[in-house]
C-alpha cells in the first residue's frame, strides 16, 4: 500500500488495531559538555482523543476563540470536533472534486491568520482532468454566513495548480507563518529519486517549499501576491522560499521563535528533519539525509546544501516514512517545552528532538506505539496530538508513567 506521499519500494504499511502504549526514555545523547548534563525530554504515552474519522490526514485549529478542531480526511471532507464532540455534518465535503487513495487526495487545511473577522480558508486537493493529467490545486474557501460550522460549498477561488507528472509525492501541507504568508510544500513530483530533477531547478514549484500572499493585492496574471522579500523574484520562480526537497509531508512553525521545521520523507536509507530558511537548497536529489545519493555513490559536491539537524534510519530503531510535528509549547507536561516532537508512519516511534548545550540537536525515543501515524495536531493551547490513519482516530500527547 501507499500512503500520502510516503512511499518507498517494499515499505508494506500494516494498519495494526491500537492497543498498548509504552512511553520509553531512550536517548541517543550522554554529556552534551564537559561537566554538563543533557536533560533529554520525558518520556510520554497517548490518551484516547476522538474516534469515528475516516482515512484522517490532518488536524488543524483556526485561532478564533472557539477551540474547534478540524480534521482532514483524505477522501475529501473535513469534520469539526466541538467542546469533545466530533460533529455530524461535515464541515466541507469536496469529495466529489477530489482523487483520494494512495497518496492522493484532499491532503491540507490552514486558515486565514485572520480567521475571526476574514473567515477564509485554504485547501490543498488532488484532481484529474478528462485528458488523464493530474493535479495539485490550492483553493480558497469562505465558511457559510448562516453557519460558522459550515463551508460555503460555491465560494471556491483556486489560487494556485501544479500539474503532477506522477501519482506520489504530492506534498500537501499548508500553514502560515508569523508574517502572515500562506507556505504550500510540494514533493518533488513523483516516481522514485526524482528521475525530472525537480529538487534541484528553481523554474518549476516541484520538490519546494512556496511562500505566497493570500491578500490583494495580487500578481500580474495570479490568484495571489508574491511577497517582494522571496529569495527567487529577480530569478528562478518567485513563490519559491526553499528547494532541494523530496516530499516535505509535514511542516510547522515554533510559536515561539517562528522557525520552520520540516520532517522531509527519503527514498532509501534516510529520513531527515530540516529547519528551512529562506533561499535555502536542501540537498535532494543530491543527498539523502546526511549521505550522497544515490547510496552507490561514495562522494558528491555538498557546496550549498543544507543538511538536516537529524535524521534516523530506514531500520528497526528508525523507521521507512517520517511524519513532521510541532515545537511544544504547552504546559500540561513537565521538561518537555522546546522539544520538536516527531514520529513516524509505521514503525511505531515518536521523538523528541532537542538541542544540548553546544547546539547540537539530539533524538531521543519518548514513546512506541502501534498505529498507523499519518499526522501530528497541535490545539490552541500549543497540547499535541497524533492522528491516527489507520484506526480513524485521534489522541492526545501526555505525560509518561
Amino acid at each position: 500500500m501507499r500512503l500520502l506521499g510516503l512511499d518507498r519500494t517494499g515499505l508494506a504499511v500494516v494498519l495494526a488495531e491500537a492497543g498498548l502504549l509504552f512511553g520509553c526514555g531512550v536517548s541517543s545523547s550522554t554529556n552534551s559538555s564537559p561537566g554538563q548534563q543533557f536533560t533529554p525530554p520525558p518520556p510520554l504515552r497517548l490518551s484516547a482523543f476522538e474516534t469515528g474519522l475516516n482515512l484522517p490526514v490532518g488536524f488543524e485549529v483556526p485561532d478564533d476563540g472557539t477551540n474547534r478542531i478540524f480534521i482532514v480526511e483524505q477522501a475529501g471532507t473535513i469534520r469539526i470536533i466541538q467542546a469533545g464532540s466530533l460533529l455530524p455534518a461535515p464541515f466541507m465535503d469536496v469529495t466529489s472534486k477530489v482523487e483520494s487513495g494512495g497518496e492522493k487526495g484532499l491532503l491540507g487545511l490552514a486558515f486565514h491568520p485572520n480567521f475571526s473577522a476574514n473567515p477564509r480558508f485554504y485547501v490543498d486537493y488532488t484532481r484529474r482532468l478528462s485528458t488523464g493529467q493530474l493535479q495539485s490545486v490550492i483553493a480558497e474557501y469562505q465558511v457559510s454566513a448562516a453557519d460558522p460550522n459550515r463551508a460555503d460549498p460555491t465560494s471556491e477561488r483556486q489560487i494556485l495548480i501544479v500539474d503532477q507528472p506522477f501519482d506520489n509525492h504530492n506534498g500537501g501541507q499548508l500553514a502560515f507563518g508569523p508574517e502572515g504568508f500562506l507556505y504550500i510544500a510540494f514533493g518533488d513530483g513523483g516516481s522514485g529519486g526524482d528521475p525530472l530533477g525537480n529538487g534541484q531547478k528553481t523554474d518549476v514549484l516541484l520538490g519546494k517549499i512556496l511562500r505566497i500572499g493570500v491578500d490583494p493585492p495580487f500578481a500580474v496574471g495570479k490568484q495571489y501576491a508574491i511577497p517582494p522579500d522571496n529569495p527567487f523574484v529577480s530569478g528562478g520562480l518567485p513563490e519559491i522560499w526553499a528547494f532541494g526537497l523530496r516530499n516535505p509531508w509535514r511542516f510547522s512553525f515554533d510559536r515561539a521563535d517562528g522557525r520552520l521545521f520540516a520532517g522531509d520523507v527519503g527514498q532509501d536509507n534516510w529520513e531527515e528533519v530540516d529547519i528551512i530558511t529562506k533561499g535555502g537548497n536542501f540537498g535532494w536529489n543530491i543527498m539523502e539525509g546526511k549521505h550522497c545519493y544515490p547510496p552507490s555513490v561514495t562522494s558528491c559536491t555538498m557546496t550549498g546544501l543544507i543538511l538536516p539537524i537529524a535524521e534516523y534510519g530506514h531500520n528497526a530503531s528508525g523507521g521507512n516514512s517520517i511524519i513532521g510535528g510541532f515545537v511544544y509549547r504547552g504546559s500540561a507536561i513537565a521538561g518537555l517545552a522546546g522539544t520538536y516532537v516527531l514520529g513516524d508512519l509505521s514503525s511505531g516511534h515518536i521523538w523528541g528532538l532537542k538541542q544540548d548545550a553546544m547546539g547540537t540537536w539530539q533524538l531521543t525515543l519518548v514513546l512506541t506505539h502501534n498505529l498507523t501515524v499519518s499526522s501530528f495536531g497541535q490545539d490552541a493551547a500549543g497540547e499535541l496530538y497524533v492522528v491516527d490513519y489507520g484506526n480513524g482516530a485521534g489522541w492526545r500527547l501526555t505525560a509518561g508513567p
